[in-house]
């Protein structure tokens, strides 16, 4: 019997596949078509279901009539409220593991109607082109209720709302005197902001396929972030044990947020498929993402108090938010300003509205990308009111320990990006004067913005198995929503055992592999990369000590800190010719293979000491039509300070989709309401507007250096939410330094602009 391995501290080799841009290692599968979402498993007997949308915004149903939807050919059932199966009735069984609280929405549940385009029936279907047209002949009949879905017309009709799930904490009380401060400054700056509301739209719409096997068990591919968090609202809803449902989403085509909770096509699809007990899919279409979750409407007050030299007095950031009537939705909008600077005199207050709408959800850095453009653009204001330059005034307010806690930051290189970021702009060249830089009809425009998120941290499992043919493979049931995750866990496993990237198969994205968090919050890095370095340290240590007790001792007796693992072999550091390859030593061992499994800890007293963040500084060049009002973003840099980057490839990847998103928050993504019927107008892709190829201009990423000690054994912090966070202000910013007219309100459309020159 071998005795369990001692477990040094052995940090990855400098040199190694970490840092380095490794190709992704699904990349192939993608390009080639191999790689497989929710709506393209093909099975046998499919059936496929076509959800039919309330068309009222609150009230109940009176009637359904699904006579003639059911009379076409190759319909096989229309489900509504009357003929559902009796399912789970208290809401802490319908809750998910990113439920807010509240009573969580129950597709089917009752004649209640509670948001437009909230699902009353499904039509399942031999094919689905089938299901589709049926569903147009069900016909519902409704008695309308009062309904409120304007958010400026209720902002007053709030409430404060208290600690809220994941341990988001409500605004820290106020310091100082901040109403008076405001008063007796000598510049202050005091405006409303608002931020539409913005709508998930990613490549892959939400579908499930559901499919019922012989023995009662069921498999169901899924678009979701978190495979285990949605076996479990399978099984509490349906009453099923865990062993009866395993849930595969091995690759997610974009979600961001939109994956974290189960969406309604889910339930309908499982729902289906058990009463049925045949196969069956339900996939979205375009209008019908704008039936769930979104980034909600916000309303800001942001004023500031200043001295004549720019340290700030005063600091006020009030905001106002929608959540739905059923569940309490909180987001941190406010804080990030009270941690941002250096203020004595500050207070925070965030509040909500309930509307007549779907709750809203995480949409990526959900809080941080709505508060952080308000202070922001507060602060371009400030700077232009005191004839400061905007990157200098962030400096002259800046600050080492975390204001709203007073703990120091685990690091923070936010100097560090302004300056790499303002040279590789060419920030010095900046005329200050707004409407003073031009291209013929076009004035040009230079903005920046500063950017933080927190860098999170929490538990997971991974497991690897190392084999007699060199090949390692590590699992942990996260998620792969398109930025990376099998190849930095590939890294970072090989690092640590000394082998190629290419002996590392990484699996994710199963229900039945080791326990991991819902994959978001830029978090999986930190937190499944910390399991995958302790598991591999594991097997590493186990290595170590097999091969110190070979005969001959291949390694001379040196110790665990002498050697290297590199090449697939153990070597003696100071003497490379000492070397014992790893397949070697397990057949030393008689073992065919080795296998541990281990959670990722955070450092929990160090972490508790800190505040940990991620911090960036956005440079923006806006081009502006001076007849037409049209802008054109030309120039984006992004300098970011996330930490060790484990591959910079992928990492800049993902700012650089990250400052296209923050352009569409900035000037074109915006859901609209007819608040007489309740229901948003523009719900596809020809009406709500995304950037496409021609608005995407130049994207110049920067990674600081930034060393953390704190943050996890990694030093790693993610980049998934810093790249959005300061696009929209540096925008906005730009459009005012080429235009001298000021709008606060996102996005900034030509016909804003036009009017603001007018008045």
């Amino acid at each position: 019997m071998i005795a369990k391995p001692r477990i040094p501290d052995l940090l990855p080799e400098p040199g190694g596949p970490v840092g380095r841009p490794v190709p992704r290692v699904d990349g192939r599968l993608k390009v080639t078509g191999a790689a497989r979402y929710a709506a393209e498993h093909p099975v046998p007997g499919l059936l496929h279901g076509y959800v039919v949308s309330a068309a009222i915004a609150r009230g109940r149903i009176t009637g359904i009539d699904t006579a003639a939807a059911l009379a076409v050919p190759g319909v096989i059932e229309v489900f509504t409220h009357r003929n559902r199966p009796d399912l789970a009735r208290f809401d802490r069984t319908w809750q998910d593991g990113d439920a807010p609280r509240g009573s969580p929405f129950r597709p089917l549940c009752d004649d209640e109607v509670q948001f437009s385009l909230q699902p009353v029936a499904l039509v399942v279907a031999d094919s689905p082109e089938t299901a589709r047209y049926a569903a147009r002949l069900v016909e519902v009949t409704y008695e309308a209720r009062e309904h409120r879905t304007d958010l400026h017309a209720h902002r007053h009709d709030s409430f404060t709302p208290g600690k809220a799930k994941g341990g988001f904490e409500p605004p820290p009380p106020p310091r100082g005197d901040p109403d008076r401060a405001l008063a007796l400054a000598d510049v202050r700056i005091d405006a409303r902001y608002t931020q539409a509301t913005e709508h998930h739209n990613p490549m892959e719409m939400h579908a499930t396929t559901a499919v019922y096997h012989d023995d009662g068990t069921l498999t169901v591919y899924d678009k979701t972030q978190g495979a285990q968090n949605t076996r479990s609202y399978i099984c509490k809803v349906f009453g099923l044990p865990a062993s009866a449902v395993r849930v595969l989403n091995p690759f997610v085509g974009g979600a961001f947020g939109s994956g974290l909770r189960p969406q309604h096509q889910l339930f309908l699809a499982v729902m289906a498929a058990t009463q049925l007990r045949r196969p069956v899919r339900v996939e979205l279409s375009r209008p019908q993402m704008f039936s769930f979750g979104h980034r909600p409407e916000t309303i800001q007050r942001v004023a500031l108090g200043a001295r004549r030299d720019g340290r700030l007095t005063a600091l006020i950031h009030e905001a106002v938010q929608e959540s739905s009537r059923h569940e309490t939705y909180v987001e941190i909008v406010v804080n990030w300003s009270g941690q941002q600077y250096r203020c004595d005199n500050v207070r925070l207050d965030y509040r909500l509205v309930r509307l007549d709408r779907a709750t809203p959800l995480d949409q990526r850095a959900p809080g941080a990308a709505t508060g952080v453009p308000a202070i922001e653009m507060a602060m371009d204001e400030l700077a232009f009111a005191l004839d400061v330059d905007p990157v200098d005034l962030r400096l002259r307010n800046y600050t080492d320990t975390d204001p709203n806690t007073g703990k120091p930051f685990s690091s923070k290189e936010l100097r560090a990006c302004f300056a790499q970021g303002a040279e590789r702009f060419g920030w010095a060249r900046r005329r200050p004067r707004p409407r003073s830089m031009r291209d013929g009809r076009e004035l040009i425009g230079w903005g920046v913005a500063a950017g933080v998120w927190d860098a999170m941290q929490g538990r997971a499992t991974a497991r690897a198995v190392l084999g007699l043919d060199g090949r390692l493979t590590v699992s942990s049931a996260t998620a792969d929503i398109g930025t990376g995750t099998y190849t930095v866990m590939s890294q970072i496993a090989a690092e640590v055992l000394g082998l190629p990237v290419e002996a590392v198969t990484f699996r994710l994205g199963d229900s039945d592999l080791p326990t991991a968090p819902i994959e978001g919050g830029s978090w999986t890095v930190s937190t499944v990369g910390s399991a995958v370095k302790a598991v591999c340290d594991r097997v590493r240590a186990r290595l170590f000590d097999l091969a110190s007790a070979m005969d001959g001792a291949p390694l001379g007796g040196a110790g665990a800190r002498d050697v290297t693992f590199a090449g697939g072999h153990i070597v003696v550091t100071a003497d490379p010719v000492r070397r014992v390859s790893l397949t070697d030593v397990m057949r030393s061992g008689g073992l065919p293979a080795i296998e541990e499994e281990a959670m990722s800890l955070p450092y929990m007293v160090a972490r508790s000491r800190h505040t940990l963040g991620t911090h960036s500084a956005v440079f923006a060049e806006v081009r502006v039509d001076e007849d037409l009002g049209t802008v054109r973003v030309t120039r984006v840099v992004s300098a970011i300070a996330a930490g060790r980057i484990i591959n910079p490839r992928t990492a800049a990847s993902q700012i650089s989709g990250a400052v296209v998103w923050g352009i569409g928050m900035a000037l074109e993504e915006e859901t609209i309401f007819d608040h007489t019927l309740g229901r948003c107008m523009n719900h596809d892709l020809a009406e709500y507007h995304v950037p496409v190829n021609a608005d995407v201009p130049e994207i110049d990423v920067i990674f600081v250096d930034e060393r953390d000690t704190v943050v996890n054994p990694l030093g790693a912090k993610g980049v998934g939410e810093i790249g959005i966070v300061g696009v929209p202000a540096a925008i906005a910013n730009a459009i005012f330094h080429a235009t001298g007219v000021r709008v606060r309100d996102l996005p900034i459309t030509l016909d804003k602009i036009l009017m603001r020159q007018e008045e």
